[in-house]
């Protein structure tokens, strides 16, 4: 056996141990999903399936309302994604493409927001959401995430990295700037696209501060705030239905993850390829 042949299997071997100690949260969690209350206090732990698996998931979705839950989170990350997206598009083809006055420090100023944590906001814009009456409301949930100074970044850099003579090429024949946008930079930006795309869809499915801050109504509630519902119930808690309903809010970022990770991977590189 050679030496390089040695170092490979090593290299594999030490990479099969990371997976699963990355993984074995998860496993424990899908394992815990399917045993009773008393299966998953037993001792020795059982870290094999269980007996209740049907009982579990069905407590989740339908007693704790955990399907309503997820259809909010999909609503508002979905349209959140989508808006922010193109706002920070078009904002990156302006900060590109055009010339106007105070270009670079706005441009500074957006970076410095990136300082400023969601959290510090949380007062002001509770006063500004209620003032428009947009409590118990998904406006409430995706018009203050439509703007991101993270998404304006990314494309500013990506655009950036593409020539600036096909916007002088588009001009020549007749393009508008969305149309250069629409037939020219978007399709040479898809893995950047994709990336801020999945980026922002995780981000508002794991929201949990605001939406408890702002929604009073559980039939407007997100799947964060309806997995932490599992926990307050008078009797002890059920940690097999807790863990079921964690492994089925996990289902929807999985989903999105698997269709865009190839872009969504090549989406940092900013553009190299070209």
């Amino acid at each position: 056996m050679t030496r390089k042949i040695r170092q490979d299997i090593l290299t594999h071997v030490v990479l099969i141990a990371i997976c699963i100690l990355i993984l074995s949260p998860v496993l424990f969690a899908i394992s815990k999903s399917t045993q009773t209350r008393a299966e998953v206090f037993h001792y020795p732990p059982k870290l094999g399936p269980g007996t209740a698996f049907l009982d579990n998931y069905r407590t989740a979705w339908n007693t704790f309302d955990l399907g309503l839950y997820m259809k909010n989170s999909l609503i508002i990350a979905l349209g959140v994604m989508v808006s922010k997206t193109i706002f920070s598009m078009l904002a990156g083809l302006a900060l590109v493409y055009f010339d106007f006055p105070l270009k670079n420090p706005i441009f500074y100023f957006i970076l410095f927001t990136l300082m400023m944590p969601t959290e510090i906001m949380i007062i002001a814009l509770f006063n500004l959401v209620s003032d428009l009456g947009w409590g118990n409301n998904y406006l409430a949930l995706i018009v203050p995430f439509m703007a991101s100074a993270t998404g304006v970044f990314l494309f500013r850099q990506h655009f950036s990295s593409i020539s600036p003579h096909l916007m002088d090429a588009a001009r020549v024949d007749g393009a508008g700037p969305l149309r250069f946008l629409w037939s020219v930079l978007i399709p040479m930006s898809w893995n950047t696209v994709s990336a801020m795309a999945l980026i922002q869809f995780i981000y508002m499915w794991n929201q949990y501060i605001w939406p408890l801050v702002i929604i009073r109504e559980n039939a407007r509630q997100v799947v964060q705030i309806g997995l932490r519902s599992m926990t307050a119930v008078q009797d002890t808690t059920n940690w097999g239905v807790v863990m079921a309903g964690a492994v089925l809010a996990m289902l929807p970022p999985l989903a999105i993850f698997i269709l865009l990770h190839e872009q969504f991977t090549r989406g940092f590189a900013l553009g190299q390829e070209k």
